[in-house]
């Protein structure tokens, strides 16, 4: 073979051998590439799928910015949301759980607000919403806020009443003090004439005994004139003493009526509900500035106090009216019983504890009653005083609550005496007879304690009757 063409072969061979070498090392690397593609393409698919559990595509789309806030230097979004979380739950039960999760720590936050706004709910229905899910700690909070501040202002203004009734009382009985000593005076100046008197008389009796006949026919006319002037300081003297004797009575009268002029809880509820303009004295008819559009109705009675008095704690008015007549802002009604001592005058206000012309009271009857005054307590006495209450329009509690505006008290309940095995024997029932009465009197005491630690105005049968201007048809007639 010729030398220029065996050349001429071997560099195609070297060609050839270079280009398969080549094709090796380029498919060799295609091959590792590709491995390495679908690994990296695995990766990407497991932080995708990782991705989309911490944030769905849509929320990706709204941007994580938007979801989160504001993201720290240096801190992560889900770090950052923790972070918010854990202030949240924080402030929520006023600390943080243990390293719990997200899950853990909301779980124990939610169950904490709901376990206190239940708790809260059961002591105080006032705060009960009906809604569960507008249930929340702001609103609760703001409510009660609203409710304390409403009892700061009355206890302010009950102090405020103590302190001007006390002032009152103090000067009251400085003026009878000053009165005292006037009479206590004047006491002594007629005790010295008196005494006085009596050194005279002896002297007269002395000299009586030395003079002659018509000395002593003299002194003798003296002598009477001087007994008659004495008998008459004697009266004078006696009357003194009954008048000071009468002022005192009248200062232990007043200043009892003073310890009895107590601030009447709630005061609002014994604001007059209106006042008299005009009375026929002869008819005994009386007009109100109170009508329909107050919801005045016929059959409804009042009490009737002195214009510009306040209401002294046995309640006790100068008159009780009964409306018959009612026109849009006038009433007329019948004078029932008035005092002669204390005539109804033009001005003088009107009050019924029960009835209002812009809410309704709510009562709790407790005890025993004599309805009719014959001596005899009545099994149906509170059915009775709970028809009246709910015709004139309150309502009634079965406890005392803080929604509980009166309470009325009778007697207590009649306690049985334990039975004998001897009782048992002749009337089986007789034990639960004596638990049954037991249990109404611990009812009766319970209702009564709760009263007084709710500050809950507690009136007697009678009071409550002068109260609603029915003391005196109360034992002849009974409506509803």
């Amino acid at each position: 073979m010729p030398a220029g063409k065996r050349t001429q072969s071997n560099a195609m061979l070297y060609t050839l051998i270079t280009f398969v070498a080549l094709f090796i090392i380029a498919t060799v690397a295609a091959i590792i590439f590709y491995v390495k593609f679908e690994k990296q393409r695995d990766i990407a698919k497991t932080a995708q799928s990782d991705l989309e559990q911490m944030v769905r595509p849509a929320e990706q789309r709204k941007g994580i910015g938007k979801i989160v806030g504001t993201v720290p230097r240096g801190k992560s979004a889900l770090g950052t949301m923790v972070d918010y979380l854990d202030q949240m739950v924080s402030l929520t039960i006023g600390g943080l759980p243990q390293d719990d999760s997200a899950e853990v720590k909301a779980d124990k936050a939610n169950r904490n607000v709901k376990e206190t706004l239940n708790r809260l709910a059961q002591a105080y229905p006032q705060l009960a919403v009906d809604d569960p899910n507008t249930a929340g700690l702001i609103p609760t909070l703001k409510t009660i806020k609203a409710q304390l501040d409403n009892t700061v202002n009355a206890l302010l203004s009950t102090e405020q009443q103590l302190e001007e009734l006390q002032n009152q009382f103090e000067d009251a009985k400085q003026v009878n003090f000053q009165k005292e000593q006037i009479l206590l005076a004047e006491k002594e100046k007629y005790q010295q004439q008196v005494n006085q008197i009596k050194k005279d008389y002896n002297d007269l009796e002395v000299l009586l005994e030395q003079t002659t006949e018509q000395q002593v026919q003299t002194l003798r006319t003296q002598l009477d004139q001087t007994k008659a002037d004495q008998r008459q300081f004697k009266q004078h003297l006696l009357k003194t003493q009954a008048e000071l004797t009468m002022a005192r009575e009248k200062m232990e009268l007043t200043l009892e009526e003073l310890r009895k002029l107590e601030p009447l809880p709630q005061v609002a509820a014994f604001r007059p509900d209106g006042k008299i303009i005009l009375i026929d004295t002869r008819a005994k008819i009386v007009h109100l500035n109170i009508g329909s559009a107050d919801r005045v109705y016929p059959g409804l009675t009042f009490s009737v106090y002195a214009k510009n008095a306040p209401i002294l704690k046995n309640s006790r008015g100068k008159a009780e009216v009964e409306v018959f007549d009612i026109g849009k802002n006038i009433a007329t009604a019948r004078v029932v019983s008035a005092k002669g001592k204390y005539p109804i005058v033009t001005n003088d206000v009107v009050a019924n504890l029960i009835w209002d012309t812009d809410k309704t009271n709510i009562f709790v009857v407790a005890g025993d009653f004599d309805i009719d005054s014959d001596g005899y307590l009545d099994y149906d006495g509170i059915d009775k005083i709970n028809r009246l209450i709910k015709g004139w329009g309150g309502r009634i509690g079965n406890i005392i609550s803080v929604d509980t505006d009166y309470l009325i008290l009778g007697k207590p309940p009649q306690l049985l005496p334990k039975p004998t095995f001897e009782d048992l024997a002749v009337d089986p029932m007789a034990m639960e007879k004596y638990e049954a009465s037991l249990q109404r009197l611990n009812r009766y005491k319970q209702t009564q304690t709760q009263a007084q630690t709710l500050s809950v105005p507690v009136f007697n049968y009678e009071r409550f009757l002068y109260l609603i201007g029915y003391k005196t048809l109360a034992p002849r007639t009974w409506p509803f």
